[in-house]
């Protein structure tokens, strides 16, 4: 946005934090954060024998060696096929995970082991996973026998078995402990201070997925092997493996060892001090790719006898040993499974926001057994022919109007040059990728406000140059890139406002995208001043300079990387959000996220009121909370717009962290949330009554 929109300023004074009022939500719960990204239900059962429908998120599968069909067993996929049950207790969950049948097993307490060490031996075909940031294993943990197979432990935070000896020689107790077990996934955990090891991977264990988990405060965070066989088959990826001294992991005698994005971090001035990162051991044939190591000693070590094949790692502040080389055979891991990897440069920021248990507002399972959703219908698309529809408006414009239940407009990889519009009499709709990554299918065009409409009846404005734009209610898009490329540089002869995605509806939910652009890259507007319109997005990036996330909607950036990127002329100078929020409502809430780029420190703010149309009666609000910022945010982040005082209306922050964060306490430049105010602006507050879900 330029100031071109913005008319004389209102002389209304305010205090500069406004309290929002907490609205209620029926139940705590959780929101994945994984491959699937759908609900976990919490509380939602009087006992643990009470069965339930299995929530969307219960028919996960895993990716990586997990994934493969072999040991006559078809991937990982856990309980699905069982019952769903809650549980409270340790001998609840010890009850069900030991159980011959298959079981969903949601953890929604915290559960102490009796004694401390114990380690429940889990059955064959179980899913345990965690209810939000709820479910928590202390003083133990799980243990895989030989044979066990088919089993899935996500978010779920195990720790605190710690006896109080740094490298404990008699305490084997570890959070994770595999022995001869096959077809496993370990994803989104927090694991850490346990006594012996995190994770053990022991005895031929084979197709096993370790994946976006923290890994910490632990002597020894992740050892593989204690075989003579070379047999077995492990991905490891996207796991954050901070201030452990070693095994990180060690990996000893592994047929392919596949390790990519993840990130080690060795944090200077603590008292653990790590002695070596990833380790090829033995007979192990690994490929490291595009990981990131930042202050270890000797960051990747082999044997003379092991092979390990470095591609695209980034190290930062490391020394000592860092080695590759070896005799063994070359292997592809794309001949097993396919991957897509992030850059290495990314990889700190996008496994800071997204590691680890993931909580957020839910539903209940027992209503989600009552409210089923007609199944979905899925429309294909395909630019080279193969699919029902060669372009996503093609798509669009199929589905009938009016339309009761949900379609899923699955867009195969490939770039879609092409303007999309959802109408607002098409609700329920998806737009999905159906790559191993949202960078695999990309919707892009170039549109600015200015450019002449091809009918020759004028020009686009800011809105109506989006690429992408949504008037639908309970829309979702999901694994895919939006963006807008209009060369500035090139048409310095129009405004340079060029809007990849644009909202204006209720219940918006983008999760796990990329959208990508320079100035007004995010549009998030309502469908009329009076309307509500919440958007929740989550697991995504947004790119851009100038007024890059904006406008009236009551929207919320979760989880997520927000990337700063210079002019088209390669200065660095920018604002984040210019909401133009309705009074009485909330506006833009960024929580849990990342604020980083390529760009001089100092040159952004984190936003600016605008009053759209010089309209005195609109109250903008933007909250930053919970988020790491790099130096490139000002020390003082919030600016006027057109004559409005940013004083007048609600920007605050709370709890953030980094080189761009706050210092000390609040004052009239750098207004901070109160304890008690923050409590009343949490995600739950934005959302309201909607929960959103896959």
């Amino acid at each position: 946005m330029t100031d071109i929109r913005r008319k004389p300023r209102h002389r209304r004074r305010r205090t500069a934090v406004a309290v929002g009022v907490p609205l209620a939500l029926t139940a705590a719960g959780t929101f994945a954060y994984g491959t699937d990204l759908g609900l976990f239900g919490a509380d939602a059962q009087a006992s643990a024998s009470a069965a339930t429908a299995a929530p969307a998120w219960a028919t996960a599968t895993a990716d990586g060696f997990a994934s493969v069909d072999a040991l006559g067993q078809k991937g990982t996929y856990g309980g699905r096929d069982g019952k769903t049950v809650t549980v409270k207790t340790l001998a609840d969950l010890e009850k069900y995970a030991t159980a011959a049948e298959p079981y969903v097993i949601v953890v929604a307490a915290t559960i102490n082991m009796n004694p401390v060490g114990k380690e429940i031996k889990v059955a064959s075909d179980k899913t345990i996973v965690g209810s939000g940031t709820s479910g928590q294993i202390v003083g133990g943990g799980f243990f895989l026998g030989t044979g066990v197979h088919n089993v899935i432990i996500r978010n779920l935070t195990i720790r605190d078995a710690y006896q109080g000896i740094w490298n404990d020689k008699d305490h084997d107790f570890d959070a994770i402990q595999m022995d001869g077990a096959h077809h496993v996934w370990i994803d989104h955990n927090d694991l850490r201070h346990m006594a012996d090891g995190l994770i053990d991977s022991r005895k031929d264990t084979t197709y096993l997925t370790v994946s976006w988990n923290k890994l910490s405060q632990e002597n020894k965070a992740f050892g593989i092997g204690w075989t003579e066989n070379v047999t077995a088959d492990i991905t490891i990826h996207h796991n954050w493996i901070r201030e452990t001294e070693q095994r990180n992991p060690s990996t000893d005698n592994v047929a392919h060892a596949h390790l990519y994005n993840n990130f080690l971090e060795d944090v200077a001035g603590t008292d653990i001090k790590s002695s070596y990162g990833n380790y090829s051991r033995g007979r192990t044939n690994m490929i490291l790719e595009n990981s990131y190591f930042q202050g270890l000693t000797n960051p990747v070590i082999r044997d003379a006898t092991a092979t390990l094949v470095q591609r695209g790692n980034v190290l930062s502040g490391t020394t000592g040993r860092n080695e590759s080389g070896g005799t063994g055979a070359a292997w592809d891991p794309k001949k097993y499974y396919t991957y897509t990897l992030d850059k290495a440069a990314d990889v700190p920021a996008l496994l800071k926001a997204g590691v680890g248990p993931r909580g957020s507002i839910g539903t209940t399972a027992a209503t989600t057994a009552t409210t089923k959703a007609a199944a979905a219908t899925t429309l294909t698309v395909a630019a080279d022919g193969s699919g029902q529809y060669r372009t996503v408006q093609a798509a669009v414009n199929a589905v009938p109007a009016n339309n009761p239940s949900r379609v899923v407009i699955s867009v195969k990889p490939g770039t879609y040059r092409e303007l999309v519009k959802v109408p607002s009499n098409k609700p329920h709709v998806t737009i999905q990728g159906s790559g191993a990554s949202r960078k695999d299918t990309t919707i892009i065009y170039n549109n600015a406000s200015g450019t002449p409409k091809p009918d020759g009846s004028g020009t686009y404005g800011t809105g109506g140059s989006a690429t992408v734009a949504v008037e639908a209610d309970d829309f979702q898009a999901r694994n895919l890139t939006i963006s807008n490329d209009f060369d500035e540089g090139a048409h310095q002869d129009i405004a340079g406002q060029a809007v990849a995605l644009r909202t204006a509806a209720d219940k918006v939910f983008l999760d796990g995208v990329i959208v990508s652009g320079d100035q007004d890259t995010l549009l998030v507007d309502t469908a009329s001043k009076d309307k509500l319109g919440r958007v929740y997005m989550t697991n995504s990036y947004v790119i851009g300079n100038v007024d890059f996330i904006f406008g009236r909607a009551t929207a919320v950036i979760d989880k997520s990387v927000i990337t700063l990127k210079k002019r088209w002329n390669g200065t660095s100078a920018g604002y984040v959000t210019a909401p133009s929020t309705v009074a009485g409502r909330k506006g833009i809430l960024i929580a849990n996220s990342t604020v980083n780029g390529d760009v001089s420190d100092r040159t952004f703010y984190l936003g600016r009121p605008w009053h759209a149309g010089g309209d005195a009666a609109l109250d903008p609000q933007t909250t930053v909370r919970n988020t790491t910022m790099s130096a490139a945010i000002r020390t003082t982040p919030w600016t006027d717009m057109s004559g409005f005082s940013w004083k007048d209306d609600r920007f605050a922050e709370y709890m953030n962290k980094g080189a761009g964060a706050a210092t000390g306490s609040t004052s009239t430049d750098r207004p901070l949330l109160t304890d008690a105010q923050a409590a009343n602006q949490e995600v739950a507050d934005w959302l309201g009554d909607w929960t959103p879900s896959a």
